[in-house]
């Protein structure tokens, strides 16, 4: 079985909707962290205060095909395409150590109902 890593990085105020639609796409487990971002644009202002936005971190491990398929979903429906205040992106994962094996039931179970 191949493993995907799944990483979004968007608005803080999408994490919620992120999270609910990786879940309802098949994703199970998710680690989520805080982080904030640098862009080129010039910085706001206000009072003498720098505000850059805070923004959430999705990290998912994943089947190869469920990853492509919450990838996709992500993307439209938070129309990731337009709005740039969020970025998804899969890559390989080659070895994976301590993974719930309930996942990894849950990912056998998805592909035997597709064969």
């Amino acid at each position: 079985m191949k493993f995907s890593v799944l990483v979004a990085i968007l608005a803080e105020e999408m994490e919620d909707k992120a999270v609910d639609i990786a879940r309802e796409s098949g994703a199970g487990a998710v680690t989520l962290l805080s982080a904030r971002g640098i862009t080129g644009d010039e910085k706001k202002t206000f009072f003498g205060l720098t505000y850059e936005g805070s923004q959430s971190v999705l990290v998912f491990v994943l089947e190869k095909k469920l990853s492509l398929q919450v990838l996709k979903n992500l993307t439209r429906e938070l129309d990731l395409d337009d709005d740039p205040r969020g970025i998804a992106f899969t890559f390989p994962l080659e070895h994976v150590g301590g993974m719930d094996t309930r996942e990894i039931d849950q990912f056998t179970r998805q592909i035997e109902d597709e064969i």
